[in-house]
């Protein structure tokens, strides 16, 4: 049985095929790690619960897209109900870098009228030596795109749970702004059954302050 969240965010990995998405969430997930994967068949699903402050635990609901083309049709029917995104490329890669602007734009294209908040992975950090894409060119697109900027390594757990909890935090904070909230037919956020009410810092009782 599931541990008791008080909101759940349905996240979605975008980028090409062989960019280590699913690498990415066993370690993230499972805490494992493995050279041989096999390609993501339309969709794999993923999850687990982290508290992001005291008394809210956040449960992530993780999507493994596809980036193969022929999968596309699949992949995209998803994109509408997340509200993260990961735009993951591979640093020894340079046209998985190149292609980030097409997934972003994308995905852009399909979560309208809702709203999605992107993290830039460069993954496979520990392969510096095959390096294609530097830390400056890869900080001038996630800048260019308006989103942050984390490398990684699912192979030696660099930056891995950074990641997807900047994310996380990001998506938290744009809640208690109120600039996301829970909506119906929308899977993006959902509420639990004990979901606290979530007040911008301004706003914030002062007795929160001092309650156990």
């Amino acid at each position: 049985m599931d541990i008791l969240w008080q909101y759940q965010f349905r996240i979605i990995l975008l980028g090409d095929s062989t960019v280590g998405k699913s690498s990415l969430l066993k370690r993230f997930t499972d805490g494992v790690y493995s050279d041989a994967a096999d390609p993501t068949v339309g969709v794999d699903f993923y999850s687990r619960s982290l508290e992001i402050e005291p008394g809210v635990k956040i449960k992530l609901q993780l999507w493994d897209t596809a980036g193969q083309e022929r999968f596309r049709s699949i992949t995209t029917s998803y994109y509408r109900n997340s509200v993260g995104g990961l735009l993951v490329f591979d640093l020894t890669n340079r046209k998985t870098f190149e292609h980030v602007r097409d997934w972003h734009r994308e995905v852009g294209e399909h979560v309208k009228p809702h709203y999605m908040v992107f993290i830039l992975i460069g993954h496979k950090s520990d392969l510096g030596g095959e390096r294609k894409v530097s830390r400056e060119e890869a900080e001038r697109l996630a800048s260019s795109l308006g989103v942050r900027y984390v490398e990684t390594s699912a192979k030696c757990n660099s930056n891995v749970d950074r990641a997807f909890k900047t994310l996380m935090r990001d998506i938290y904070e744009l809640m208690k702004a109120g600039e996301i909230s829970t909506r119906d037919g929308w899977d993006g956020v959902k509420s639990g059954l004990n979901a606290k009410i979530l007040y911008p810092p301004e706003e914030e009782p002062r007795e929160s302050k001092c309650q156990c």
